[in-house]
């Protein structure tokens, strides 16, 4: 979204990355039932493709009521670089990708993303558990059949991005106007 000149426009776009952001956490929410698999990463991937640099707002604003949810506490702390880590990877995918590109791109971040999570998670147990180097490799591997789910559900939900692209983007063209 180009930057918004009148009070109004701010308003909108508020509301807008507020919204996306809380959509992540609710569907995070009716998917717990789920180890593992949900739409997170998707939606990080889907909003960076769309609103680039913007979709760090909707990221924040999920991990903000996640901590409110269940706690601003060790197990938070997290996803304070975790998911920003995703952002992040989203960002070095280019803005306007070949739909070609883009069915295989997008699942292979998300894989990405998934299966590293544990190893990503485990600097945060190594310091506020006082985990040793190889407790923390411990804990890695024995972290992988679930970063495994994790990883093939992220790759699974990412196979929708390019379907879902098209009518986010126009939708973001109408707003702007």
């Amino acid at each position: 979204m180009k930057q918004a000149g009148n009070r109004s426009g701010k308003i909108l776009e508020i509301t807008l990355f507020s919204m996306l952001g809380a959509l992540m956490f609710a569907l995070q929410i009716a998917m717990e039932f789920l180890p593992n698999i949900h739409l997170t990463g998707m939606l990080i991937i889907l909003y960076t493709a769309v609103f680039r640099k913007k979709a760090l707002i909707p990221v924040i604003v999920y991990i903000l009521l996640c901590g409110v949810r269940w706690g601003f506490s060790v197990s938070w702390v997290p996803y304070l670089y975790l998911w920003p880590i995703l952002w992040g990877m989203a960002m070095l995918i280019p803005a306007r990708l070949p739909m070609k590109k883009a069915r295989f791109l997008y699942p292979v971040v998300g894989f990405l993303h998934g299966m590293s999570f544990g190893t990503l998670y485990a600097p945060a147990q190594m310091l506020f558990f006082g985990f040793s180097f190889q407790q923390t490799i411990a804990w890695i591997i024995t972290g992988l059949p679930w970063d495994l789910v994790h990883g093939a559900g992220n790759f699974a939900a990412c196979l929708m991005i390019p379907l879902l692209k098209p009518p986010l983007e126009k939708a973001a063209r109408k707003l702007e106007r």
